[in-house]
């Protein structure tokens, strides 16, 4: 069965004021209980601010280092999923679950891709 990668995309500035309302946490454990018993979901996990994060660029053969926090970009990958699913729409029904159990409030993006198995 092939996997897929979702990369849920925020905008980290606006996240942190963002205040989830009482029934989140329930959602999202229901959700993650369901994808995870039907063996859907092989690994996830949320990401530290890019304040804590460092960027190694390579270019014209020298690497550079930039400790973030990176300000020029709007949109960051605040957490990740591996999915394992018959076929692309199963993983897109699952990346659209997963959105909707945010307050509607909240932009979330979420990005989804096959992982290249060659």
């Amino acid at each position: 069965m092939p996997r897929f990668m979702s990369l849920i995309r925020i905008d980290e500035q606006a996240a942190a004021g963002f205040e989830p309302d009482p029934g989140f946490d329930e959602r999202v454990t229901a959700l993650f209980e369901e994808i995870t018993k039907a063996g859907v979901m092989l690994e996830t996990a949320g990401l530290t601010p890019t304040a804590q994060g460092t960027r190694v660029h390579w270019s014209g053969g020298e690497l550079s280092h930039t400790d973030g926090p990176f300000t020029e970009t709007k949109e960051v990958v605040g957490g990740y999923a591996i999915l394992q699913c018959k076929d692309k729409a199963e993983a897109l029904e699952w990346a659209s679950r997963f959105l909707q159990v945010h307050p509607e409030s909240w932009t979330v993006t979420c990005e989804v891709r096959a992982i290249d198995e060659a």
